[in-house]
């Protein structure tokens, strides 16, 4: 894809590579720290690196067409690997994203409906709201160094907490904000036998793990009691997602959840819904504040737009091209991971039961061979008239497995930042570079200042 830009493109920090002869050994010290860093330069170049990884042999695929594969056509050959159901278990449990087989396809049909872009567009108000107060408190700091990580995940975890159960979240908020980062700096990072034993072999680290899991659990429980009590009226339309959730019957089996499945359910959407959301607004504020020119141009594109609909977020092209960017830069979910199940061939290559095969989106969008100038920021490449290969671009996955939520979560990050930048000029008031670094989700190493003026 050639990009045609007049001024030169920023090119943001990222890790140094890795070198291409690293030992064994010596990936797997740096996965614990930061698994981005791992790559050499030849992950950035060739479209199939095969390696081993103990018994099995390994592979990462940068080749759309192979993606294709093992995503979508032979996708039910594969599953997550050991060390990925041991970092995801102990915080989403039995949920959509873990689930297999019929559970999943349960779950997937359960839950489709209230996911629809009509489902969603029924919850902008929830959004708008938060944002109205998210503004109304970020001008009276203006012109002081402010912590704009922070403030992205107090006012996604908001919005998460009201279009779930239609109430505000700050009695629960710091405790749920400690549950996401309790876990990410302790228990989220894979060692060594949590990738090398099976998933029936607990580590050390799984015991932990599942101490944690249990007052996780209890915790969303809680939650879940609190709304109930709250109740709905006979009648009403549902007015939240935990209604349509509770009320959600499988089309085929008219079957909806258990209170255990639903508490899953609740979880994974939670924090899917808001970590990850929270992260991609911190990274474009980010981007908008080196690149002080792209940033006028979101500000310009916003200039009387009331922004409080699903008709208003579908207009600013230009912002969601700048959501795009943002995400193939800095991919929520870095890496995935599949074991197959059978043999298969994949690029060519036999695959045999056992095997496991790396589609790394922190690789596939830098990749030297899909993008031009693909460590640049250039969000006018989401503007072109020849889009990128469905299977080069995987900020929410894709094939059946595809993220449920991925609208939801479109339509909120297009709005936040709409508004945001509409309503401050942004700038960072912190000199040391960002470098990001994956655990669990791709994170920045130090939460940098900001300064915002009102515009």
């Amino acid at each position: 894809m050639n990009i045609a830009s007049v001024r030169r493109p920023i090119i943001p920090p990222t890790p140094p590579r890795a070198p291409d002869d690293m030992s064994f050994f010596g990936r797997i010290a740096v996965i614990k720290q930061n698994m981005i860093a791992t790559w050499g330069q030849r992950a950035y170049e060739e479209e199939v690196i095969q390696g081993r990884f103990f018994l099995h042999k390994s592979f990462i695929l940068n080749q759309p067409d192979a993606i294709r594969h093992v995503l979508l056509s032979n996708y039910q050959n594969y599953t997550r690997t050991p060390a990925g159901i041991r970092m995801l278990r102990p915080v989403l449990g039995e949920g959509l994203l873990l689930a297999e087989g019929h559970a999943w396809t349960f779950q997937r049909r359960t839950l489709g409906p209230a996911f629809t872009p009509r489902a969603t567009a029924n919850l902008v108000p929830h959004m708008t709201a938060v944002l109205d107060e998210t503004i109304a408190k970020l001008e009276t700091r203006t012109g002081e160094p402010v912590d704009l990580r922070e403030i992205m995940q107090r006012m996604t975890l908001e919005i998460a907490g009201r279009t779930m159960f239609s109430f505000g979240m700050d009695r629960h908020g710091p405790t749920l904000r400690n549950f996401v980062m309790e876990y990410g700096e302790r228990l989220g990072r894979a060692h060594f036998l949590d990738m090398v034993l099976p998933v029936s072999w607990p580590t050390p680290m799984d015991r932990a793990r599942a101490r944690f899991r249990k007052r996780w659990v209890e915790f969303v429980a809680m939650l879940i009691a609190e709304r109930r009590a709250v109740g709905k009226n006979d009648g009403a339309p549902p007015r939240d997602l935990f209604d349509l959730m509770d009320e959600a019957r499988d089309p085929e089996t008219g079957k909806g959840f258990s209170d255990e499945q639903l508490v899953d359910e609740v979880a994974t959407m939670i924090l899917a819904g808001h970590e990850t959301t929270a992260t991609a607004l911190f990274w474009a504020l980010y981007l908008l504040a080196l690149d002080p020119d792209t940033q006028e141009e979101v500000a310009s594109e916003t200039r009387g737009e009331h922004l409080d609909s699903m008709a208003d977020i579908d207009r600013q092209k230009f912002t969601r091209a700048v959501i795009d960017e943002t995400m193939r830069l800095y991919p929520p979910a870095f890496l995935i991971a599949r074991a197959a199940r059978d043999k298969d061939v994949v690029a060519g290559a036999e695959v045999n039961k056992g095997d496991i095969l790396m589609i790394a989106p922190w690789l596939l969008h830098r990749h030297e061979k899909l993008w031009d100038q693909p460590n640049a920021f250039i969000p006018k490449r989401f503007m072109s008239k020849e889009p990128p290969d469905r299977f080069a671009y995987l900020p929410f996955g894709a094939g059946p497995r595809v993220c449920i939520g991925a609208p939801f979560a479109q339509a909120e990050s297009v709005l936040a930042l709409a508004r945001l930048i509409g309503a401050f000029r942004v700038e960072l008031a912190d000199t040391a570079p960002v470098i990001p670094f994956g655990v669990v989700t791709t994170q920045p190493d130090h939460s940098p200042m900001f300064r915002i003026t009102r515009r």
